[in-house]
């Protein structure tokens, strides 16, 4: 009895991809979440190459497959809520890729192929395994948001200079040393550091004083907000925080 029920359920999951597959062909948008599914449906292998949107999270996906390379229109890749544990090269090969979801998942390392995909405007990577800044992510121009929260990244190197985002969260990782390079970055305005390991002088007075960051959420490190306040260059930055807030209300 059990059995029969088993069966019969699967035999309507199958049916209900293959009518989101063939709506997908006409919508370009293919959204299969919350199904459980630990391999990719067989039928995107002979898929046409029509979709611009393709929605796979929460299921459990421990990997991409390289078939996904072939879906060179995507524009939107959501494989959130996944136990992805790494993310293969080919992802590179979605040049037109503009918003990319990978958030909760085991992800511990970034391909450098990501680099080749110079139209991404959003990339979510947060609640994962990654413990190295993504440098690759740096030279893109049109990235706007970028979200590396809750990880295991120690360090924000120098080439963060380079990096064209609007908003950087790097909230809730192990970060205990921060380049003075993030005063360079052009577009910056909301930088998010709150609960990681730095010390005071980690904010020096030229990212205080210099840097375009008018948003600067640093509770939850090793130092108090009297200290932080205390800083030269505070009352500079204080100046832009408060210009963009006169702006909100």
């Amino acid at each position: 009895m059990l059995q029969k029920k088993s069966s019969s359920a699967l035999d309507m999951g199958n049916k209900q991809i293959k009518q989101h597959l063939e709506t997908a062909q006409k919508t370009g948008i293919l959204k299969i979440s919350l199904q459980r599914l630990q391999d990719f449906p067989p039928q995107l292998k002979g898929y046409p190459n029509v979709l611009k949107t393709l929605d796979l999270s929460q299921n459990r996906f421990e990997r991409i497959p390289e078939e996904i390379g072939r879906l060179t229109l995507l524009k939107h890749l959501n494989m959130s809520g996944n136990q992805i544990v790494e993310l293969p090269q080919v992802l590179g090969e979605l040049m037109k890729l503009e918003v990319l979801l990978m958030n909760d998942n085991m992800i511990a390392k970034i391909p450098d192929s990501l680099s080749n995909c110079t139209n991404l405007k959003t990339v979510n990577l947060s609640h994962n395994q990654i413990e190295e800044f993504p440098t690759m992510l740096c030279g893109l121009k049109h990235l706007d948001i970028l979200d590396l929260s809750r990880n295991k990244i120690t360090s924000i190197p120098n080439e963060i200079a380079t990096l064209h985002v609007t908003e950087l969260n790097l909230n809730q990782n192990q970060i205990s040393n921060l380049s003075e390079g993030v005063a360079a970055c052009l577009k910056l305005k909301t930088l998010r550091l709150e609960e990681n390991c730095l010390q005071v002088t980690a904010f020096t007075p030229r990212i205080l004083k210099d840097s375009k960051i008018s948003i600067l959420a640093v509770d939850g490190n090793l130092f108090n907000s009297k200290q932080f306040s205390d800083l030269e260059g505070y009352d500079i930055y204080m100046e832009r925080y408060t210009a963009v807030k006169k702006k909100m209300f």
